[in-house]
């Protein structure tokens, strides 16, 4: 604020104001603003000669100004900066990334959406991450800038638990059932396969509890979720093993019981149905029921021919 002093007038002898005029004698100028009025009042007075070349000087920065406000609101400004910068040796040259397997580091430089000159001082890193985050593989991402010319991008991948069939789409999903990407083959195909709706999110801990029972779980080819409450196992034999909704492990146990005995999962059967507490049920396959019948009325021939037996 300014400070007023009325009934002082500039006295011989005194400090010459630094403005003239009515105010001359009763202003006090704020301390920062003295000096710069004292240079006013001396280049009024002819006190002080301006430098040569002040006028140019003065007219090249009055226009720079208005360039600059021109591109701010047009919205050119940041153009201008990266531009500027990234001559005076702030341009991007080198990206780092880490933690990619899933990922190719194409896609994430393409996320990064760099061109030749973008200056590292304007690059937006928050936004590059976001990018980032929201490719399908990602879990996490940070992306750091490193100057004065590098990017470093640090990635946590999404791992691939089982591959999921629903009606006829098939998907990679990790161990909560989440979706990650659309099933495209290669590597992922090792990847157990679960079938039905729901199965994606209860498949962890049925495939966690037949990797207990090592022999079979080598052999299952694909585990089914029945109306969502129970499970059937097809082995890479083309035989299903119907369980039951309750008592899985008793069940596995004696059908690893009768293969080690009997051979059970080795012979020409289209199923075996456990879904009976007291009972095992196996199915033929149509071939061995086939065989099965023709042996049943070979044996019924034969008996026919032998007087006082019958079957």
């Amino acid at each position: 604020m300014f400070a007023l002093r009325w009934g002082q007038g500039a006295k011989a002898g005194g400090v010459r104001p630094v403005l003239s005029g009515f105010w001359a004698d009763r202003l006090v100028l704020p301390r920062a603003l003295r000096r710069p009025a004292r240079l006013l009042e001396r280049l009024r007075g002819g006190d002080v000669e301006p430098p040569r070349f002040a006028a140019s000087l003065g007219s090249a920065a009055l226009l720079s100004m208005f360039s600059l406000y021109g591109a701010w609101l047009g919205g050119h400004l940041p153009a201008m900066v990266q531009a500027l910068t990234a001559r005076a040796g702030f341009a991007v040259d080198e990206v780092r990334v880490f933690g990619n397997r899933e990922i190719s580091e194409i896609d994430i430089l393409q996320h990064l959406d760099l061109d030749g000159w973008t200056s590292l001082i304007g690059f937006d890193a928050d936004a590059a991450r976001q990018r980032i985050a929201g490719v399908d593989w990602v879990k996490t991402a940070s992306v750091r800038k490193v100057y004065p010319d590098a990017i470093e991008v640090r990635i946590e991948e999404r791992q691939p638990f089982a591959i999921w069939q629903h009606g006829s789409q098939l998907t990679v999903v990790d161990r909560s059932g989440g979706v990650i990407a659309p099933f495209s083959g290669g590597r992922h195909s090792v990847l157990p396969l679960v079938i039905g709706y729901g199965a994606a999110e209860q498949a962890a801990a049925f495939v966690d509890k037949i990797g207990r029972f090592p022999e079979l779980a080598a052999r299952v080819k694909g585990y089914i979720l029945v109306a969502e409450r129970r499970w059937d196992m097809r082995l890479e034999n083309g035989i299903t093993i119907r369980l039951p909704e309750k008592g899985e492990d008793a069940a596995l146990a004696e059908v690893l019981r009768l293969d080690r005995e009997h051979g059970l999962l080795s012979r020409d059967i289209a199923a075996v149905d456990l879904r009976i507490d007291d009972r095992l049920v196996v199915k033929l396959t149509p071939a061995a029921a086939l065989r099965r019948e023709a042996a049943l009325i070979d044996l019924k021939k034969a008996a026919r021919k032998k007087p006082g037996k019958s079957i």
